[in-house]
C-alpha cells in the first residue's frame, strides 16, 4: 500500500511539473502565435510522452498480473485473457484520446 502511495505521489508530482513547464506555451498571445510553435510542438510531445509511458506502465502492470493469475489458475485461462485484451483495448484508446489532443494541440490552439 506504501508503494502505490509513493507511485500516485511520484506520478502527480511528475504531472504537475510537466505542467508548470508547459504553461507558457498556452499563454502566447497573438502577435506571437507564428513563434510558438515549438511551444506547442513540446506541449504536444510531453502529452503523447506522458500518455505513452503511463500506458506502457499500466500494460506491463496488467500483463504481469494476468501471467500470475493464469500460473495459480490455469483452468481460468480463456476468462483471465479475454478479461486481459478488454483492459489492453481500453489502456491503448487512452493513449490514442492523448495523441488526439496533441494533434489538437498544434493544429487548433
Amino acid at each position: 500500500m506504501k508503494t502505490l502511495k509513493r507511485r500516485a505521489r511520484t506520478l502527480l508530482t511528475a504531472g504537475l511539473l510537466m505542467l508548470a513547464l508547459t504553461a507558457p506555451a498556452f499563454a502566447a498571445s497573438d502577435a506571437a502565435a507564428d513563434a510558438s510553435i515549438s511551444g506547442k510542438a513540446i506541449a504536444a510531445a510531453i502529452v503523447v510522452g506522458l500518455a505513452a509511458a503511463g500506458g506502457a506502465i499500466a500494460m506491463g502492470m496488467a500483463i504481469a498480473k494476468s501471467v500470475d493469475g493464469i500460473s495459480r489458475q490455469p483452468e481460468a485461462e480463456g476468462k483471465i485473457r479475454t478479461t486481459l485484451m478488454l483492459g489492453l483495448v481500453f489502456v491503448e484508446t487512452a493513449i490514442i484520446y492523448a495523441l488526439i489532443v496533441a494533434i489538437l494541440i498544434i493544429f487548433v490552439l
